[in-house]
């Protein structure tokens, strides 16, 4: 595993975080549970049973906020407000049997491909372990993320929350499976091929050539000597969350509101 970038020895107490617990509970919809299936790692029902688990949870999830000013997360480029959407979403997911409640990868396409926008964080201990470059698709836009698509060859990204599935070799050499939990938004991504997996094409020799990275078919990929240490960080249940500022998303996504 790659070195953590940024690593916060202290917790700090953030006494503001708690005014708005109530207002933040009453987002967030009953948790989720998960079981493997025949067609994709992870199968996601209703489980209403969550009860008190999940409002211990929500306080939990709340107190993480604190990551944000402890990582210095603005600074790198990373708004308050998508991380603050990409923590509401996972405490709904986390409730899934095979989701990691400590790893949270965020994909922020609201930034040019020139920025470093994918950011990895462990909120247990405080530590950012990657912020790195990722490709968006060829028809999404070119410098910039703009069209978003779930459908079929569209070589379009979809943004919401993903749930990670298992690494294998492909026609993209080591690639790690992206399972949408957003019906309508991303859940063809397993149809689709929608995976995370290195590319050559990400890299900032394209940056100083171009003025921008390559582009894919619509995975997020990344450079190949990241490639690897990452996959294997994140499979088999991590939390991922891509965002871009768009409205049609956030009004229709359950996960954000």
């Amino acid at each position: 595993m790659q070195k953590p970038l940024i690593e916060i020895p202290g917790k700090r107490l953030c006494l503001f975080l708690l005014v708005g617990v109530v207002a933040l509970q009453s987002a967030f919809t009953p948790a989720l549970a998960g079981e493997r299936t025949a067609n994709g790692p992870y199968s996601v029902h209703s489980d209403t049973s969550a009860g008190a688990s999940l409002t211990s949870h929500i306080f939990s999830i709340v107190s993480k906020l604190n990551v944000y000013d402890s990582l210095h997360l603005q600074e790198m480029g990373l708004s308050k407000k998508v991380f603050t959407m990409a923590l509401k979403g996972m405490a709904k997911l986390v409730k899934t049997k095979h989701i990691k409640d400590n790893l949270l990868a965020i994909v922020d396409f609201s930034q040019p491909s020139i920025n470093k926008r994918l950011y990895v964080i462990d909120l247990n201990t405080y530590q950012l372990l990657y912020n790195t470059y990722v490709a968006h698709g060829m028809k999404t836009g070119k410098d910039k993320a703009i069209s978003f698509s779930n459908k079929m060859s569209s070589n379009k990204s979809s943004l919401g929350f993903y749930v990670t599935g298992m690494a294998y070799n492909g026609s993209n050499g080591y690639s790690l499976k992206l399972l949408g939990m957003e019906k309508g938004i991303n859940d063809y991504a397993m149809k689709r091929g929608i995976v995370i997996h290195g590319a050559d094409y990400v890299s900032e020799d394209l940056i100083n050539s171009q003025g921008y990275i390559g582009r894919s078919w619509g995975c997020p990929a990344v450079a190949p000597e990241v490639s690897q240490p990452l996959i294997d960080l994140l499979k088999e249940g991590s939390c991922l969350f891509i965002y871009a500022s768009n409205n049609a998303y956030q009004s229709k996504s359950s996960l954000v509101k």
